[in-house]
């Protein structure tokens, strides 16, 4: 089930990051936000005053301010119904402007959060969208070691004990560099798109059988570590017996999909076997990927080959 957050537990972590005040409706502080939201939702999650096409947060800049203003007061009462009521999640005033007794009022009877910021409207629409967007995104904690390796996110997966913290000890030698281990935690940003972090529990640290935990800042330095990635590739570390790789595709491999918060990541499943380097094979199947993403398919290009070489030679 997806996290809920409470507005207070939301204007905390805005509070860090903006320039943002709470001046009243703090009453229903514990009330939750929905986490999950579609991707035609985010972007009417905050924007201007509008009484037409309705967001969950308004944001009053100088402009609606002067438009309320102006109205008589019946009309601005009915204005007002319109803005503090249930559906609304916050009330934000920007650009510094002095918020009357009458909208504080207003918040605090139906408990709606009233916040104020000296920062122009438009920079704090982009502002909060984009922390928010962040905030309530979609995650998924995955069980494996995340990477980054030849500019590329990888995660590599595989059952207890199969070397997935060796593999990744030894890319770290390598100089490719560590996102997360044991549990990175992957958040969807875009609708194609996963960004993987770190835990900031687990932050720096590598567990390797028979060596314990590692502190890989303290023994690499900084350069050895990355704060987060884009997810672009799986490998999956799967022990075979002769049988299992005697059917691996000889000229394609082992590669699938696997769908990750509704993203298709492509997958490589390397055997594990005494005597095979696992780290040259994990850079030669990121390289390999890279070039599939520019169009360069070393498998169907040698088929290619074989072809005209049959079609020239044959009769």
């Amino acid at each position: 089930m997806p996290d809920l957050y409470t507005q207070q537990e939301i204007f905390d972590t805005l509070s860090e990051l903006i320039d943002i005040t709470w001046i009243a409706g703090k009453k229903n502080a514990n009330r939750r936000f929905r986490r999950a939201l579609s991707w035609s939702d985010r972007s009417t999650l905050i924007g201007h005053l509008n009484l037409m096409h309705r967001n969950r947060i308004q944001v009053l800049s100088k402009y609606e301010c002067h438009y309320l203003r102006r109205l008589s007061d019946i009309e601005r009462i009915q204005v007002l119904d319109d803005i503090f009521n249930w559906r609304t999640g916050a009330v934000v005033v920007s650009d510094d402007i002095e918020v009357s007794k009458e909208f504080i009022n207003r918040a605090n009877e139906q408990g709606i959060p009233l916040f104020i910021s000296p920062i122009n409207s438009n920079d704090l629409i982009t502002s909060i969208r984009y922390y928010l967007a962040n905030m309530l995104a979609d995650k998924i904690t995955m069980h494996g070691v995340f990477m980054e390796v030849m500019g590329t996110g990888v995660l590599i997966t595989g059952e207890s004990g199969i070397g997935k913290s060796e593999l990744a000890l030894e890319l770290i030698s390598r100089k490719h560099r560590l996102i997360a281990d044991d549990a990175p935690e992957f958040t969807r940003i875009a609708p194609e798109l996963l960004l993987g972090s770190c835990p900031p529990m687990l932050s720096d640290f590598l567990e390797v059988r028979g060596l314990g935990v590692l502190n890989v800042r303290e023994m690499y330095g900084d350069n050895a570590l990355k704060a987060s990635k884009y997810l672009r590739l799986i490998i999956h570390l799967k022990r075979m017996d002769m049988k299992d790789r005697q059917q691996i595709d000889r000229l394609y491999g082992t590669r699938d999909t696997r769908n990750v918060l509704e993203v298709d990541i492509p997958e490589f499943i390397l055997p594990v076997a005494t005597g095979r380097n696992l780290a040259v094979m994990v850079e030669a199947a990121v390289q390999n990927q890279i070039l599939l993403k520019s169009g360069h398919d070393a498998s169907e290009e040698f088929i290619d080959r074989q072809r005209d070489y049959i079609d020239n030679n044959v009769k």
